[in-house]
C-alpha cells in the first residue's frame, strides 16, 4: 500500500483508520494519496503494518496490544498518543485529537462493519463534532456525513440517499429527492428517511431546524 503526503497539510482532510471492517484497497489508496495526515487507532496497528501504510500518529489506550519499538521501526518518526480515558471510544479520542491539532476536516475508514455495538456507536457519535470539524465516514458501500442545518449538493439522478436521525430531528425540508419532506420529523427507531433517491440530475437541498441528522450516500 502506498504512503501519503502528496499534498500540504491543511489542503485536504486527514485520515483516521479505525478497527472495523476493511474497505477495498482502491478506496483506501485513494484516501491515502490525498491525506496529509494519517492517524491510526491502536486496534488496527497490525493490519496497517501488514499493508505497509505510513502513519503519522498511533492513538489509543494500548491495553490489549503490544507495540514494541521493533514493530514500529519502519514507521519512524511516528507520534505515539496514549489516551487511557475509558469514558470515550478510541474514535472519539482520535477526532478530538485532530480538532486540538487545528485540522478542519477528516475522512474515517474501517469504522463500520464487524461488531454491531461498535458500528452503531461510531456512526452515531460523529454528530457531536459537526460544528468543530468536517467529518466523512466511508466504506465500500456508504459515505456518511453529519449534516449542518442547511445542506446543498449536486447529485446525479438515481443516487441513493438516506436521512438517518440520531434521536429526533425536527423541521426537515428537502428538495430534489424522489420522496421529499416538508417540515417533518424523523426519530430513530420509529421513522427514518432511508432508501430515498435523487429525482433528476441537479442540486439536492436538505434543511432541518433542530436535532442531529446523518446523510448517507449509499450504493449496493
Amino acid at each position: 500500500m502506498s504512503s501519503h503526503h502528496f499534498v500540504k497539510e491543511g489542503q485536504e482532510p486527514a485520515l483516521i483508520i479505525a478497527n472495523g471492517e476493511a474497505c477495498s484497497n482502491d478506496l483506501l489508496g485513494q484516501l491515502l494519496e490525498w491525506s496529509p495526515y494519517v492517524l491510526v487507532l491502536d486496534g488496527a496497528i497490525h493490519r496497517v503494518l501488514d499493508l505497509g501504510i505510513k502513519m503519522d500518529a498511533l492513538l489509543g489506550d494500548f491495553d490489549s496490544h503490544d507495540h514494541s519499538l521493533e514493530q514500529l521501526q519502519q514507521q519512524m518518526p511516528v507520534e505515539i498518543v496514549h489516551t487511557p480515558d475509558q469514558n470515550k471510544t478510541d474514535l472519539q479520542k482520535g477526532i478530538e485529537f485532530l480538532i486540538d491539532r487545528g485540522l478542519s476536516a477528516v475522512n474515517i475508514v474501517w469504522a463500520t462493519g464487524r461488531r454491531a455495538d461498535h458500528n452503531l456507536t461510531n456512526v452515531t457519535d460523529i454528530v457531536r463534532y459537526k460544528k468543530q470539524i468536517n467529518i466523512v465516514m466511508l466504506d465500500d458501500y456508504s459515505r456518511i456525513i453529519p449534516l449542518p442545518l442547511q445542506f446543498k449538493k449536486w447529485y446525479a439522478k438515481g443516487t441513493g440517499l438516506s436521512l438517518m436521525p440520531v434521536g429526533t430531528v425536527n423541521g426537515i425540508t428537502t428538495t430534489g429527492l424522489k420522496y421529499n419532506l416538508q417540515q417533518e420529523a424523523l426519530t430513530i427507531g420509529y421513522r427514518s428517511g432511508s432508501s430515498n433517491e435523487v429525482l433528476d440530475d441537479g442540486f439536492v437541498s436538505i434543511e432541518h431546524q433542530e436535532g442531529d441528522l446523518l446523510l448517507m450516500e449509499c450504493r449496493d
